[in-house]
């Protein structure tokens, strides 16, 4: 197979930052469901984004730029460098958002080459020790939990107003619109950084958890739409873009006041194609098909500007075919990092196509995209005598989707199905595909579990929008947790990395905000041996000392409802040890 499919190639470039130079500081924006088309500059006809027009005008452009369908997936291939499937986060709920422990984030390498790193926003790559933010090589953090800032596991009654989230590990009240909060903390992250007396660069990576649903603003934003017969959804959608856009305004702003707009690598970028269905009414995609979770165009191919002054020239677009997997190994050899990953990058360093424009030597590359919701091999909730997942195969001309082919030179919009009249190119982006399926899951270790019993994180919290299912799917929504009618269930992978007596604390309501939970008994599960327990019907919580034993185990637990005795998961689940650990 070629090798620069793959990753291990580092493209040789000729012109290379001279050790000499400062090493810029990076600003890493990754907006939420904004499409290519949810900016004016790209013929949006609704929107105002001055700023956004204003970073375009002002960058490289990135005019045939690729992430992933959804959000996980897309954040851990960019501060990884490679596919999501390898390094085991490539969905967004099921526990499989969990970014494995060992792999590299992209706020290490800043760390190890000097930097001070800050994450501001939604991380969606794990809450809890190891795969917190935290524990990834960031030195402050301000960031919801799980998917989006009003999910559970966030505290209770956040609404994208004056919510709770979490400094540095501990939940604390912000007043604020959350796109305001997490803008604000970067700005004030730069300002404290600009008054180092160290003179560090800083790496500031800032998530937004805008334009996530359920789409909401403040009146002021929503109302042009409005009073211009746009549906509610789209008018709050398109007035979260225009907050955002306001934001960055002072957010580059800042750059500008502290004197360090020049020495800056601004990269700007969406994680998935448009939310806010392509297919209503007040609807712009930019003529490509499909959006947010396809593998079609819409659903993948997102804005990526890139603003340098001292180094990037200004207003000049890069045609050839990129992805977030790239910006990895870029960063590295702009900025002077550490390059501890060797050549185990999937992506290839855009220095040659950023600094100079040219694409001379770039390779006609072949990227995959996928759909997944599930594990392909390891079958949790997927069964593979069905074959693969949706999935993708793009190169600089042909672009392959769920079995159909376009060409996208001549039908970007993927109009026509060229399938039956080429296919000898079907045929060879499967087999491009196949081989990157074998290469990616060749290795299958099931080690995103949940760590308990250490003493950097005594206390681990989950919900069940980390079970595996057994029954049913999962749930993310406040609302979903009160549906008597709702009776599913799954089971949470461990690591007990010290055995011990364990408190382990179920229930079907948030710890902070207790209700009878109407179940009367409570059973635990541990790799096949039970422990029943009777309940009152009142209970607000079940509380179980239960020894656990080293090692990995699937926890399960069952919740007997009192007037049907049926049973369902308990949704949020506490276990600490009664003894600190390595006692």
């Amino acid at each position: 197979m070629p090798k620069h499919f793959f990753g291990s190639l580092l493209l040789a470039i000729s012109l290379m930052v001279s050790a000499s130079d400062a090493a810029p500081n990076v600003l890493l924006i990754v907006t939420d469901d904004q499409g290519y088309g949810d900016l004016a500059c790209h013929g949006n006809p609704w929107l105002r984004t001055p700023n956004l027009d204003r970073l375009r005008d002002q960058s490289v452009r990135l005019e045939d730029y690729h992430v992933d369908p959804v959000c996980t997936p897309t954040r851990a291939a960019l501060l990884t460098g490679r596919y999501c499937g390898r390094v085991g986060a490539w969905a967004v709920t099921h526990g499989r958002q969990l970014l494995k422990a060992g792999e590299t984030t992209l706020a290490d390498l800043f760390r190890e080459g000097g930097y001070r790193t800050g994450m501001f926003g939604k991380w969606h790559l794990g809450d809890s020790w190891p795969y917190d933010p935290g524990s990834r090589g960031f030195d402050e953090v301000v960031c919801c939990r799980a998917g989006g800032v009003d999910e559970i596991g966030n505290p209770v009654g956040n609404d994208y107003f004056d919510d709770a989230y979490y400094r540095n590990g501990v939940a604390e009240r912000f007043e604020g619109y959350c796109t305001d909060v997490f803008v604000g903390e970067a700005i004030r992250f730069i300002r404290e950084q600009a008054k180092n007396a160290q003179e560090k660069p800083f790496f500031v990576y800032l998530p937004t958890n805008a334009m996530h649903s359920p789409f909401s603003v403040a009146d002021k934003y929503a109302d042009r739409f409005r009073e211009a017969g746009l549906p509610e959804k789209r008018a709050k959608f398109y007035g979260m873009i225009e907050n955002f856009d306001e934001n960055l305004g002072k957010l580059l702003g800042s750059l500008d006041e502290r004197g360090v707009a020049d020495e800056t690598l601004v990269i700007f970028m969406g994680d998935n194609g448009t939310a806010a269905n392509s297919g209503s009414e007040g609807a712009f995609n930019a003529g490509m098909r499909g959006d947010k979770g396809t593998v079609y165009e819409g659903g993948h191919r997102v804005a990526c500007f890139a603003r340098w002054p001292a180094k990037l020239r200004a207003g000049t677009s890069v045609e050839r075919l990129t992805s977030h997997r790239d910006w990895a190994p870029t960063l590295v050899e702009l900025c002077g990092l550490p390059n501890t990953k060797g050549g185990q990058f999937d992506g290839i360093s855009l220095a040659p196509l950023l600094l100079t424009g040219e694409s001379i030597g770039w390779p006609d590359r072949t990227l995959v995209v996928e759909r997944q919701a599930v594990h392909p091999r390891l079958g949790i909730g997927h069964d593979p005598k069905k074959g693969y997942p949706h999935y993708g195969v793009l190169t600089e001309r042909w672009r392959m989707a769920n079995g159909e082919l376009y060409d996208h030179r001549a039908d970007p919009g993927q109009t026509t199905d060229m399938s039956q009249d080429h296919p000898e190119v079907v045929q060879q982006l499967h087999a491009s595909y196949r081989d990157y399926f074998a290469d990616v899951y060749a290795e299958v270790e099931d080690d995103a579990r949940f760590q308990v019993g250490v003493p950097e994180s005594p206390r681990l919290e989950f919900t069940a929008r980390d079970w595996r299912p057994t029954r049913g799917g999962v749930i993310w929504e406040t609302d979903q947790l009160g549906r008597d009618d709702l009776f599913i269930n799954g089971y949470w992978p461990l690591e007990v990395k010290q055995a011990g007596l364990y408190a382990i604390e179920l229930s079907r309501y948030p710890f902070e905000a207790p209700r009878a939970m109407g179940a009367d008994r409570v059973t635990l599960e541990i790799d096949g041996v039970e422990f029943v327990a009777s309940l009152g019907a009142e209970a607000t919580t079940a509380r179980v000392e239960y020894s656990l034993p080293a090692g990995k185990v699937d926890f399960k637990a069952r919740l007997r409802d009192a007037k049907t005795g049926r049973e369902r998961g308990p949704y949020f689940v506490r276990i600490e040890p009664l003894n600190a650990p390595g006692e």
